[in-house]
């Protein structure tokens, strides 16, 4: 198969290492920073594209779209153009993709959006619990995701990179983020609201919390607390259920899971991987591989998408509706003297 990566930054140099695990040869890189593309070529021996001109050729069958988030678009569309199928990085901007995803429903395209915690190991571990009734009927539960954004690229500064912008703030981009996997274990919100705002100076004029409050139609109600400003990353989660409980804290080893009916705690451990240079720990690349050949296998086997665009507008409504609902909530009793 072969396959263009367009904008080697972060992403898109972790992807074309995703590729070659995978044992993908034909690989072409673009960006619009020249030494981008050379350092590509250098790490990895790619081939160079100077130009996206060769995405109307037929020596690109696939697209990988990691550019930032306020780019998608553009990508997207040359993509459907160019009748190429496309995997998208993780997106916090909605603005034209439901007239997309209505052209691409009419054609054979594979169009997926990336969810990549939903490989997570942990995570897998936790939707198999919980659909296998390990803990009984799912009643809450409470999940917090931290961490500091100057820690999530260590070589660079916020403010070089598309974290920093208002639209497309570190912040901001990780509540689907999150949404995307909570939403695959408990299904179809009924209500969600939340606050949001900044509360530290990071340099930058970017929200660094949000405090998410979702109810299911399965009846599940959660919270989902979502910081840049955690000095230690975390991912920390409580599930109740009426027969049990499920702790998760990223930073160990193990799924813990308390079930009443022997009022004992029973550990699963959780293999971890290995993570790229100046990354967090916990940022492992097995995750990011079976990602792309999930969505490389729906090509070669013509199986659905596993996330598609229209899935990734769902999960990004989400998040506008807590943006929306901030100024709802207000309660007048608690602004009087």
């Amino acid at each position: 198969m072969k396959i263009m990566i367009i904008g080697l930054g972060s992403m898109g140099k972790r992807r074309i290492r995703n590729l070659l695990a995978l044992g993908e040869k034909q690989i072409y890189g673009f960006d619009i920073k020249k030494h981008r593309i050379e350092e590509a070529v250098r790490l990895y021996n790619i081939e160079p594209a100077e130009k996206t001109d060769i995405i109307s050729t037929d020596d690109v069958d696939v697209l990988f779209i990691c550019v930032p988030p306020a780019q998608h678009l553009e990508y997207i569309k040359l993509a459907v153009e160019n009748k190429k199928h496309c995997f998208i990085e993780a997106s916090v901007v909605s603005d034209g993709l439901i007239q997309l995803a209505d052209e691409i429903d009419k054609t054979d395209l594979k169009v997926y959006a990336s969810c990549t915690l939903r490989f997570h190991p942990a995570v897998k571990k936790i939707k198999e619990l919980i659909n296998g009734g390990a803990i009984g009927t799912v009643s809450n539960f409470s999940y917090h995701s931290g961490q500091y954004l100057p820690d999530w690229h260590p070589w660079e500064d916020i403010r070089d990179y598309y974290v920093s912008s208002k639209s497309t703030g570190g912040c901001r981009e990780i509540v689907p983020f999150e949404c995307s996997w909570l939403n695959d274990i408990f299904g179809k919100i009924k209500k969600v609201t939340g606050i949001y705002g900044k509360t530290i100076d990071l340099g930058v004029d970017i929200d660094d919390v949000y405090a998410v409050a979702m109810q299911y139609k399965s009846g599940v109600i959660g919270t989902l607390l979502v910081d840049v400003v955690s000095r230690f990353a975390v991912r920390q989660m409580i599930i109740n259920g009426d027969k049990g409980q499920i702790l998760w804290d990223w930073n160990s080893s193990d799924i813990k899971l308390y079930s009443s009916d022997n009022a004992q705690w029973e550990s699963y451990e959780i293999t971890k991987g290995k993570s790229a240079d100046g990354y967090n720990k916990n940022i492992t690349e097995d995750m990011y591989v079976e990602e792309a050949g999930v969505f490389l296998d729906s090509i070669r086997k013509r199986l659905p998408v596993y996330n598609s665009l229209r899935d990734d507008i769902y999960t990004l409504n989400c998040l506008y509706s807590v943006e929306n609902s901030q100024n709802l909530i207000a309660n007048p009793l608690l602004e009087s003297d």
